[in-house]
């Protein structure tokens, strides 16, 4: 028996010597990080429902050279939105709402004209297409941070001018701080108090009495850090907080406060607290099952993991849970010059056992890409479709690059690469996409852009102003001498480049553009995406117009409509002209009235195919006008088509058979009674042979729009 006693206590001894080795590599991390007199950092470690450690190192207040201490309360940012999203469990276990309710039975004045359901669920996990208040301020011209007093209430009313989301609720993740902003109002509406006031009794009854929400700004918190960085000037600078929003973050705390909270939640199953229970898991009937209660629920160092990072000005926080070891990590400070999340993985892979657990990625990866001839440079969307990433050879050697990041890959097998800077993270080329393979078993596929080089004409036709009436900003694209694009928003002092993927994807700094085209083939609008502001519709107001120039080798084609001295009739004009705009020929069609020309497409023989309406020949008012010419401009033939009304000619297309000519055609109630009648227009497309005789028609959508 006392063999066992003593191997026991010697058993004891040895786990307590290892833990205190492992405590003290965990303070020489963090005392490398940090100088007593930088600005600071809090750390706690709670295992087994107890705090193993918990230190503070640095200043919380450089000017006056106090310390970061157990008193001090310093802002979380996001990791504060797992209590806004407790707040609303909780409302939910209690009955006052339902998390399939839509949030228009809350605030009926958000998105009028959106069809779809907005659930409450939607805010919680980032599923609701709700675009991020702090991209679209930043659209504005004027940052977030510079807005004296700017609070929840000013969220609410940039939203509710918001007409539409950025992607239907619930069909995929999309960050964004405005949904807690929207939680919080909701909050309000249920329980007829403020926010502040309600998260303040919340709190207490956590047992965390130095907890708050920002209330006002000028407002003083006791025992506040501020917040510091360097931002690459060498020199410490402060970012006074000028700004009221909460929910979504700005919640200031201490570590002893956020201590006792993680005690509670390793301590929930044994104290039988349902609602911490149900706060770490995934929202019932939810889409997407790796966001839940205002946390991230992916895997981390290759174990489950509940956890949420926070950061904003110099503050930044960092939770890691990870609830088979009972074990959790807890950083905050106010030295943006560091990294909680890093310093926070250092810590748990110290602490966390080794793991035997064999990478498993996606059973597709496992399925071998045998395919000869799949192309793996070029240009891919991104799933979310807000950037384009490029498979690039420099000298050899292949990259992966987006925007202004770039990183080495390496090939495994065939179509196989992994990166230079992650070798676990594999990518598997296939014939129309590359795959993404994380060894949680993650996939994030990309699809191959199929590029089709932009010509002159294609450039021209994207030139002009797109407004946003619900932001109030506009931006140009214009084109330079040289004919490359730039555009211009209108909180912006100067011209930014464009880089032209294909005709439909533009990226011009952060923004992504997505080109959307009418029936007729002209740009009548651009989606814009910035960040977690996505798909924003700029309709296009100016240079509205069809086709009429195509490039030539040595210059362009023309078609324009001129009209006679005394303005009662048109002719068309064909010109062909050097590159500085001289003119080398022309040619002009018509008959004794108004004929107009819309657009010109180049045909398979080198001739050429005019586009537009006449009054002069045909059955009606105005009847579509299609003229084939040779490649010198003589005509080869000429056709109208139309019936008693109004018909216009707009655009062609070439087909197998001949070309499909699309226009509008008008249909009115009455051919006497012209005051009366009502008319309506609609598409109209025709497909007609090489030599302009009609083989079909269809009439399609109505036209709301002015094409003329």
């Amino acid at each position: 028996m006392k063999k066992i006693i003593a191997l026991s206590l010697l058993l004891l001894a040895f786990f307590v010597n290892a833990q205190q080795q492992e405590l003290k590599t965990i303070d020489s991390i963090i005392n490398s990080k940090i100088e007593e007199k930088h600005p600071g950092i809090a750390v706690g470690i709670i295992k087994d429902g107890n705090i193993v450690y918990e230190k503070y190192l640095g200043l919380a207040n450089l000017q006056h050279q106090v310390k970061f201490d157990e008193k001090t309360r310093s802002n979380i940012a996001s990791t504060a939105k797992q209590f806004t999203a407790l707040m609303i469990l909780d409302l939910s276990l209690n009955n006052k709402l339902n998390l399939d309710d839509d949030i228009r039975k809350y605030l009926p004045k958000l998105y009028e004209n959106v069809t779809d359901k907005i659930k409450v669920r939607h805010l919680l996990n980032h599923t609701s297409g709700i675009r991020d208040y702090v991209e679209l301020l930043d659209l504005e011209g004027d940052v977030w941070w510079r807005r004296f007093g700017y609070d929840n209430d000013d969220v609410l009313e940039l939203l509710e001018n918001q007409e539409d989301l950025g992607f239907k609720p619930g069909s995929k993740y999309g960050y964004s701080n405005s949904n807690y902003n929207v939680l919080t109002k909701i909050i309000e509406k249920i329980t007829d108090k403020t926010f502040n006031d309600y998260s303040k009794t919340f709190f207490e009854n956590l047992g965390m009495n130095e907890t708050s929400f920002v209330e006002r700004y000028m407002k003083v918190i006791p025992n506040r850090a501020n917040p510091y960085s360097d931002w690459g000037r060498g020199e410490w600078w402060e970012v006074p907080t000028v700004t009221k929003t909460n929910g979504e973050g700005f919640l200031y705390t201490t570590l002893k406060d956020q201590l006792t909270y993680e005690i509670a939640v390793q301590n929930a199953k044994r104290d039988k607290n349902r609602l911490l229970i149900e706060s770490q898991k995934p929202i019932p009937n939810s889409e997407i099952k790796t966001y839940g209660f205002g946390l991230e629920l992916e895997n981390r160092l290759g174990r489950p993991a509940v956890h949420h990072s926070g950061g904003t000005y110099g503050f930044h926080s960092q939770t890691y849970r990870f609830p088979e070891e009972n074990l959790t990590v807890f950083i905050m400070s106010n030295n943006g010059n560091i990294s909680s999340n890093l310093i926070a993985k250092q810590i748990a892979e110290i602490l966390l056992p080794k793991s035997n657990k064999k990478i498993e990625y996606n059973k597709q990866f496992y399925k071998k890409n045998n395919a000869d001839n799949v192309t793996i440079l070029g240009k891919y969307i991104y799933p979310n479709e807000d950037k384009i990433v490029e498979i690039i050879d420099t000298e050899g050697n292949i990259f992966w690059k987006e925007r202004n990041f770039t990183v080495g890959m390496v090939s495994e097998d065939k179509n196989v690469f992994s990166f230079t800077n992650n070798p676990k993270l594999k990518v598997v080329f296939y014939e129309d996409n590359m795959t993404e393979y994380y060894t949680t078993g993650k996939t994030m596929i990309y699809k191959r852009i199929i590029e089709s080089p932009s010509s002159l004409a294609d450039l021209e036709s994207l030139v002009g102003t797109y407004i946003n009436k619900e932001l109030d900003i506009n931006f140009d694209l214009k084109l330079t001498k040289e004919n490359n694009l730039q555009l211009k928003l209108s909180t912006d002092k100067g011209f930014n480049d464009v880089t032209v993927y294909n005709k439909q994807y533009l990226q011009a700094n952060n923004f992504f553009l997505k080109v959307k085209k009418d029936l007729f083939n002209r740009v009548t609008e651009i989606i814009l995406t910035y960040g977690r502001a996505k798909n924003i519709s700029f309709i296009k107001k100016t240079n509205l117009k069809f086709q009429p120039k195509i490039a030539t080798e040595n210059g362009s084609i023309n078609v324009t409509t001129i009209s006679s001295r005394n303005g009662k009739t048109s002719d068309i004009l064909l010109t062909k002209n050097y590159p500085n705009g001289n003119e080398i020929w022309s040619q002009q069609f018509g008959g004794s009235s108004y004929d107009k020309a819309s657009s010109i497409l180049k045909t398979k023989d080198d001739g050429y195919l005019i586009i537009g309406s006449t009054s002069s020949f045909g059955n009606g008012n105005y009847d579509i006008y299609v003229i084939k010419v040779n490649r010198e401009g003589k005509e080869q033939w000429s056709n109208s088509y139309g019936d008693f009304y109004n018909e216009y000619g707009f655009s062609a297309e070439l087909t197998s058979s001949g070309y499909l000519i699309k226009g509008t055609k008008q249909n009115c109630s009455s051919n006497s009674d012209v005051l009366n009648r009502t008319c309506t227009t609609n598409a109209w497309f025709i497909n007609i042979d090489n030599e302009g005789n009609e083989i079909a028609s269809k009439v399609l959508e109505e036209i709301k729009k002015d094409y003329n």
